[in-house]
Protein backbone atom coordinates (compact mmCIF):
# COMPACT_ATOMS: atom_id res chain seq x y z
CA UNK A 1 0.00 0.00 0.00
CA UNK A 2 2.84 2.36 0.89
CA UNK A 3 4.42 1.69 -2.52
CA UNK A 4 1.14 2.58 -4.31
CA UNK A 5 0.78 5.85 -2.37
CA UNK A 6 4.42 6.75 -2.99
CA UNK A 7 4.02 6.09 -6.72
CA UNK A 8 0.86 8.22 -6.89
CA UNK A 9 2.57 11.11 -5.12
CA UNK A 10 5.48 10.97 -7.56
CA UNK A 11 3.10 10.96 -10.53
CA UNK A 12 1.19 14.02 -9.24
CA UNK A 13 4.46 15.85 -8.63
CA UNK A 14 5.67 15.14 -12.15
CA UNK A 15 2.30 16.25 -13.69
CA UNK A 16 2.35 19.53 -11.73
CA UNK A 17 5.90 20.26 -12.76
CA UNK A 18 5.05 19.64 -16.42
CA UNK A 19 2.02 22.00 -16.24
CA UNK A 20 4.08 24.72 -14.61
CA UNK A 21 6.76 24.39 -17.28
CA UNK A 22 4.12 24.62 -20.01
CA UNK A 23 2.63 27.78 -18.52
CA UNK A 24 6.08 29.32 -18.19
CA UNK A 25 6.86 28.59 -21.85
CA UNK A 26 3.55 29.96 -23.23
CA UNK A 27 3.98 33.58 -24.52
CA UNK A 28 1.78 36.41 -23.14
CA UNK A 29 -0.63 37.87 -25.70
CA UNK A 30 -2.20 41.32 -25.26
CA UNK A 31 -5.91 41.81 -25.84
CA UNK A 32 -6.65 43.40 -29.27
CA UNK A 33 -6.82 47.19 -29.26
CA UNK A 34 -10.09 48.79 -30.42
CA UNK A 35 -9.88 50.66 -33.73
CA UNK A 36 -11.42 54.14 -33.88
CA UNK A 37 -12.76 55.62 -37.14
CA UNK A 38 -11.74 59.22 -37.82
CA UNK A 39 -13.55 61.04 -40.64
CA UNK A 40 -11.64 63.28 -43.02
CA UNK A 41 -13.93 65.71 -44.89
CA UNK A 42 -11.33 66.72 -47.49
CA UNK A 43 -12.19 65.63 -51.03
CA UNK A 44 -14.60 65.70 -53.95
CA UNK A 45 -18.23 64.54 -53.71
CA UNK A 46 -21.35 64.11 -55.86
CA UNK A 47 -24.93 63.76 -54.71
CA UNK A 48 -28.65 64.21 -55.18
CA UNK A 49 -30.79 66.88 -53.54
CA UNK A 50 -34.48 67.64 -53.28
CA UNK A 51 -36.87 69.71 -51.24
CA UNK A 52 -39.55 72.35 -51.14
CA UNK A 53 -39.70 76.09 -51.85
CA UNK A 54 -42.21 78.80 -51.03
CA UNK A 55 -42.25 82.49 -51.82
CA UNK A 56 -41.41 84.91 -49.03
CA UNK A 57 -44.28 87.32 -49.75
CA UNK A 58 -47.03 88.85 -47.64
CA UNK A 59 -49.88 88.53 -50.15
CA UNK A 60 -51.52 85.66 -52.00
CA UNK A 61 -51.16 83.75 -54.19
CA UNK A 62 -47.63 82.74 -53.25
CA UNK A 63 -45.40 80.59 -55.42
CA UNK A 64 -44.68 77.21 -53.84
CA UNK A 65 -43.72 73.69 -54.86
CA UNK A 66 -40.87 71.21 -54.99
CA UNK A 67 -37.57 70.52 -56.75
CA UNK A 68 -35.06 67.70 -57.27
CA UNK A 69 -31.59 67.70 -58.80
CA UNK A 70 -27.88 67.07 -58.36
CA UNK A 71 -24.96 68.42 -56.32
CA UNK A 72 -21.19 68.59 -56.79
CA UNK A 73 -18.63 69.97 -54.36
CA UNK A 74 -15.18 69.89 -52.79
CA UNK A 75 -14.08 70.24 -49.14
CA UNK A 76 -10.79 71.18 -47.49
CA UNK A 77 -10.30 70.38 -43.80
CA UNK A 78 -7.87 72.10 -41.41
CA UNK A 79 -8.23 70.73 -37.90
CA UNK A 80 -11.92 70.84 -37.10
CA UNK A 81 -12.63 73.64 -39.61
CA UNK A 82 -13.96 72.64 -43.04
CA UNK A 83 -14.02 74.96 -46.07
CA UNK A 84 -15.82 74.06 -49.26
CA UNK A 85 -17.43 75.07 -52.51
CA UNK A 86 -20.65 73.52 -53.79
CA UNK A 87 -22.87 73.86 -56.88
CA UNK A 88 -26.34 72.43 -57.39
CA UNK A 89 -29.00 72.49 -60.10
CA UNK A 90 -32.56 71.20 -59.93
CA UNK A 91 -35.70 70.71 -61.95
CA UNK A 92 -38.50 72.60 -60.21
CA UNK A 93 -42.25 72.99 -60.11
CA UNK A 94 -42.72 76.10 -57.99
CA UNK A 95 -45.73 78.10 -59.15
CA UNK A 96 -48.74 80.30 -58.43
CA UNK A 97 -51.83 81.19 -60.45
CA UNK A 98 -54.21 84.14 -60.17
CA UNK A 99 -57.51 84.67 -61.99
CA UNK A 100 -59.42 87.93 -62.13
CA UNK A 101 -61.75 90.09 -64.18
CA UNK A 102 -60.48 93.07 -66.14
CA UNK A 103 -62.12 95.62 -68.42
CA UNK A 104 -60.83 95.39 -72.00
CA UNK A 105 -62.01 98.15 -74.38
CA UNK A 106 -64.17 96.69 -77.11
CA UNK A 107 -64.62 93.41 -75.23
CA UNK A 108 -66.06 94.51 -71.91
CA UNK A 109 -65.20 92.62 -68.73
CA UNK A 110 -62.87 89.74 -69.52
CA UNK A 111 -61.67 86.96 -67.24
CA UNK A 112 -57.89 86.69 -67.38
CA UNK A 113 -55.49 84.22 -65.80
CA UNK A 114 -51.85 84.85 -64.98
CA UNK A 115 -49.42 82.19 -63.75
CA UNK A 116 -45.79 82.26 -62.73
CA UNK A 117 -43.77 79.05 -62.65
CA UNK A 118 -40.13 78.36 -61.81
CA UNK A 119 -38.96 75.40 -63.93
CA UNK A 120 -35.36 75.21 -62.71
CA UNK A 121 -33.21 76.60 -59.92
CA UNK A 122 -29.69 76.34 -58.59
CA UNK A 123 -26.82 77.84 -56.62
CA UNK A 124 -23.03 78.15 -56.49
CA UNK A 125 -21.99 78.60 -52.87
CA UNK A 126 -19.11 78.66 -50.46
CA UNK A 127 -19.35 76.66 -47.23
CA UNK A 128 -17.56 76.94 -43.89
CA UNK A 129 -18.22 74.70 -40.96
CA UNK A 130 -17.03 72.90 -37.85
CA UNK A 131 -16.60 69.11 -37.92
CA UNK A 132 -17.14 66.87 -34.92
CA UNK A 133 -15.72 63.64 -36.40
CA UNK A 134 -18.50 62.40 -38.72
CA UNK A 135 -20.85 65.39 -38.22
CA UNK A 136 -20.39 68.79 -39.90
CA UNK A 137 -22.25 71.98 -38.90
CA UNK A 138 -21.91 74.73 -41.52
CA UNK A 139 -23.03 78.07 -42.90
CA UNK A 140 -23.24 78.75 -46.62
CA UNK A 141 -23.83 81.58 -49.10
CA UNK A 142 -23.26 82.67 -52.68
CA UNK A 143 -24.91 82.99 -56.09
CA UNK A 144 -28.46 81.82 -56.85
CA UNK A 145 -30.51 81.59 -60.06
CA UNK A 146 -33.93 80.49 -61.32
CA UNK A 147 -35.51 80.00 -64.74
CA UNK A 148 -39.04 81.41 -64.48
CA UNK A 149 -41.98 81.57 -66.92
CA UNK A 150 -45.04 83.83 -66.84
CA UNK A 151 -48.14 82.79 -68.80
CA UNK A 152 -51.14 85.05 -69.54
CA UNK A 153 -54.48 83.70 -70.79
CA UNK A 154 -57.56 85.69 -71.87
CA UNK A 155 -60.19 85.56 -74.65
CA UNK A 156 -58.98 82.08 -75.58
CA UNK A 157 -55.46 83.34 -76.26
CA UNK A 158 -52.32 82.37 -74.34
CA UNK A 159 -48.92 84.04 -74.28
CA UNK A 160 -45.80 82.98 -72.34
CA UNK A 161 -42.37 84.46 -71.70
CA UNK A 162 -39.39 83.02 -69.78
CA UNK A 163 -36.63 84.90 -67.98
CA UNK A 164 -33.45 83.99 -66.09
CA UNK A 165 -33.33 85.64 -62.64
CA UNK A 166 -30.01 86.01 -60.81
CA UNK A 167 -29.41 86.86 -57.17
CA UNK A 168 -27.91 85.64 -53.92
CA UNK A 169 -28.52 83.04 -51.25
CA UNK A 170 -27.54 82.44 -47.62
CA UNK A 171 -28.31 79.61 -45.23
CA UNK A 172 -27.07 76.87 -42.91
CA UNK A 173 -27.11 73.10 -42.61
CA UNK A 174 -25.81 69.93 -41.00
CA UNK A 175 -24.21 66.93 -42.74
CA UNK A 176 -23.22 63.55 -41.31
CA UNK A 177 -21.49 60.39 -42.55
CA UNK A 178 -23.69 57.32 -42.08
CA UNK A 179 -21.35 54.93 -43.97
CA UNK A 180 -17.62 55.06 -44.90
CA UNK A 181 -18.18 57.12 -48.08
CA UNK A 182 -21.81 58.25 -47.77
CA UNK A 183 -23.29 61.28 -46.02
CA UNK A 184 -26.75 62.77 -45.60
CA UNK A 185 -27.50 66.48 -45.14
CA UNK A 186 -30.32 68.84 -44.28
CA UNK A 187 -30.18 72.49 -45.35
CA UNK A 188 -32.13 75.75 -45.24
CA UNK A 189 -31.52 78.48 -47.86
CA UNK A 190 -32.99 81.94 -48.32
CA UNK A 191 -32.84 82.93 -52.00
CA UNK A 192 -33.33 86.46 -53.30
CA UNK A 193 -33.63 86.83 -57.10
CA UNK A 194 -33.62 90.17 -58.93
CA UNK A 195 -36.64 91.35 -60.93
CA UNK A 196 -36.94 91.04 -64.72
CA UNK A 197 -39.19 92.55 -67.44
CA UNK A 198 -41.39 90.10 -69.37
CA UNK A 199 -43.12 90.49 -72.73
CA UNK A 200 -40.64 92.99 -74.18
CA UNK A 201 -40.64 95.12 -71.05
CA UNK A 202 -44.41 95.50 -70.71
CA UNK A 203 -44.59 93.38 -67.54
CA UNK A 204 -41.81 94.12 -65.04
CA UNK A 205 -41.55 92.04 -61.87
CA UNK A 206 -40.15 92.84 -58.48
CA UNK A 207 -37.59 90.80 -56.55
CA UNK A 208 -38.54 87.16 -56.05
CA UNK A 209 -37.63 85.84 -52.59
CA UNK A 210 -37.86 82.16 -51.62
CA UNK A 211 -37.47 80.05 -48.51
CA UNK A 212 -36.16 76.57 -49.38
CA UNK A 213 -35.64 73.48 -47.26
CA UNK A 214 -33.75 70.59 -48.84
CA UNK A 215 -32.19 67.23 -48.02
CA UNK A 216 -29.46 65.42 -49.90
CA UNK A 217 -27.28 62.32 -50.03
CA UNK A 218 -23.63 62.61 -51.10
CA UNK A 219 -20.99 60.09 -52.17
CA UNK A 220 -17.43 61.10 -51.18
CA UNK A 221 -14.50 60.01 -53.35
CA UNK A 222 -11.08 59.19 -51.99
CA UNK A 223 -10.69 57.81 -48.46
CA UNK A 224 -12.79 59.84 -46.01
CA UNK A 225 -12.48 57.31 -43.16
CA UNK A 226 -9.09 56.81 -41.47
CA UNK A 227 -8.47 54.02 -38.93
CA UNK A 228 -6.87 55.34 -35.72
CA UNK A 229 -5.37 52.95 -33.16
Amino acid sequence: MKKILLASACLLALTGAASAADLAARPYTKAPVAVASVYNWTGFYLGIVGGGAWEAASGDPKMKGGFVGGTAGYNWQAGNVVFGIEADGAWADVSATATGATLVPGFGVVTATASSKTDAMGTVRGRIGYAVNNVLFYGTGGYAWIDNKITLSALGLTASDSKWHSGWTVGAGVEAFFAPQWSVKGEYLYRSLGGESYFSGTLPTGTLNFHTVQVGVNYHFGRPVVAKY
